[in-house]
């Protein structure tokens, strides 16, 4: 992708254009204070660089005939990898985010850099392939891992899931077979950035909270996400809700993700089956030798009590801990993915009593909790949107 020597306006309109998914003339000349004459002056430059195009007609208003504005798909593909505690995710996507071929399958982090990032090349290799896209045509690369990341660096930081990774260069690694730019950041923090594309930068501090193995947090402050002082912002997992309860993989007692998480969530399940509380629990535990999140989702959804009462007791807990967030950070929205989406409204709608209950008037008075509209792909389209932004920032102007 040629951006170099481009002129400030020319990179703000570019910078429009992709956050906004589709925009017209008139549109993007008031998102970014131009002149209609400057605007269109810059549009012309870039349509004519082969760096935009005009695609479809919006819906009629009357007047003249408006074509939308998008990044052109000649400038290359991204690449999208979301790595999870017991999972991989990675996908090909057009400059304007559509996804152009996708995988997934099970990982374990626990493997440690080596094999999993090994895999991840293949399949990144064997996805371009699939689409006819050479390497070469790769604009970025965005990678989200579950632990703290030093940004600059795109190194993890005394990641808890996942020690093995502490200072590997994930960079350094991608680009034995791959010469584009690596982005890396925690995989929540690409949630929140996927939440803010797809609302167009609307949502100016709004959280994204991911409960899967683990529990983390990704928060947009004024319209960016915000990492803290060393990327550790958000680490939300490690908040006591239970003083005395069990110790955290982290050293401390009763942290969320030790009493709420995915694992603790089968846990409870496992204890309910072995009681006698839940012949269906207790069959499921006989059948796979062990319960999982989504065995314990799928016993809720078909109404077994003990399971409802597992995934209530984690959702309280959730909430408890976000309630002292929610006071904290007063947020307009709330956003929940990962895989405890498979359970269903019954645990968000525990969630949404535990903060009601627990935070200040004045904080909730209009928050929105919902679970992510993203659902499944939202760290794919994070991690597209963290590629094409870091290339959109670091492109050079005159």
């Amino acid at each position: 992708m040629n951006l170099k020597g481009l002129k400030s306006g020319e990179r703000t309109v570019l910078d429009h254009v992709f956050w906004a998914n589709g925009i017209s003339r008139d549109a993007l000349a008031s998102a970014s204070a131009f002149s209609k004459t400057r605007a269109n002056a810059a549009v012309a430059e870039l349509l004519e660089q082969g760096l935009l195009e005009e695609t479809g007609e919006q819906v009629p208003t009357g007047g003249r005939r408006a074509e939308t504005l998008r990044l052109s798909r000649h400038l290359g593909v991204l690449i999208g990898v979301a790595v999870g505690a017991t999972g991989l995710e990675v996908g090909v996507l057009s400059p304007d985010l559509t996804v152009l071929a996708h995988h997934s399958e099970p990982a374990n982090v626990g493997d440690g850099p080596g094999p999993v990032l090994s895999r991840i090349r293949a399949l990144m290799r064997e996805l371009l392939a699939g689409c006819s896209v050479a390497p070469r045509q790769v604009i970025a690369i965005g990678i989200g891992v579950p632990g703290p990341v030093d940004f600059d660096s795109g190194q993890l930081v005394s990641p808890p899931l996942m020690p093995q990774w502490d200072g590997y260069s994930i960079r350094d690694d991608i680009a034995q077979d791959f010469n584009a730019p690596v982005f890396v950041d925690n995989d929540v923090n690409l949630m929140a950035l996927g939440e803010l594309w797809r609302r167009q930068r609307s949502l100016q501090n709004f959280l994204v909270v991911k409960v899967g193995t683990g529990v983390g947090c990704g928060i947009v402050c004024h319209g960016q996400v915000y990492r803290g002082a060393n990327g550790s912002a958000g680490d939300v997992g490690h908040i006591c809700v239970v003083p005395d309860g069990p110790r955290c993989h982290c050293g401390n007692l009763g942290c969320v993700e030790t009493m709420a998480a995915g694992p603790a969530i089968a846990r409870m399940a496992t204890d309910a089956a072995e009681a006698g509380q839940s012949p269906m629990l207790a069959r499921l535990l006989a059948e796979r030798g062990g319960l999982r999140l989504q065995d314990v989702a799928q016993a809720s959804r078909a109404g077994d009590m003990a399971a409802n009462q597992v995934v209530q007791r984690s959702g309280a807990l959730v909430g408890q801990m976000l309630a002292s967030v929610v006071n904290f950070f007063n947020p307009s929205h709330v956003f929940i993915g990962g895989g405890i989406m498979r359970v269903g409204p019954l645990f968000l709608a525990a969630v949404r009593q535990s903060v009601y209950h627990r935070s200040l008037a004045l904080s909730t008075r209009h928050l929105d909790i919902q679970y992510t509209p993203l659902g499944d792909r939202a760290g794919l389209i994070g991690a597209g949107v963290l590629a094409m932004q870091e290339s959109l920032r670091n492109m050079e102007a005159v």
